[in-house]
């Protein structure tokens, strides 16, 4: 995995990089997947540097609810009410290869289980 300095994250939410913004706040940014998966797929990002999901404390917790709540709505805003996939991955073996916790929500099409 590169280090937090090359996290292109760091650079869309500075507006280095350029995305295609769905959400801002104060704590959070979603943005359009540039490869995306799914007819809709959406990233949803802190602004806070949690490198993965493993980095998680019990201080993070009002921030991942609020990114839990972000996703929902971004799912409806985007005509998702027939369901959609929300994932975290989490280090190399989980298919993380940005250094920077990320919901990625998916939807617009059938989804199966188990995911590949």
């Amino acid at each position: 995995m590169p280090m937090l300095a090359d996290n292109i994250f760091l650079k869309i939410i500075s507006k280095d990089i350029p995305a295609k913004i769905v959400h801002e706040d104060d704590r959070c940014l979603a943005f359009h997947d540039i490869g995306p998966k799914a007819p809709v797929h959406v990233l949803i990002i802190p602004k806070q540097v949690i490198r993965t999901h493993d980095g998680i404390t019990e201080e993070h917790a009002p921030l991942i609810g609020h990114l839990h709540v972000v996703a929902a709505k971004i799912a409806r805003d985007l005509g998702l009410a027939d369901g959609y996939r929300l994932v975290i991955n989490c280090g190399d073996r989980g298919g993380q290869t940005v250094p920077h916790l990320h919901l990625h929500l998916m939807g617009g099409r059938d989804f199966t289980w188990p995911p590949g």
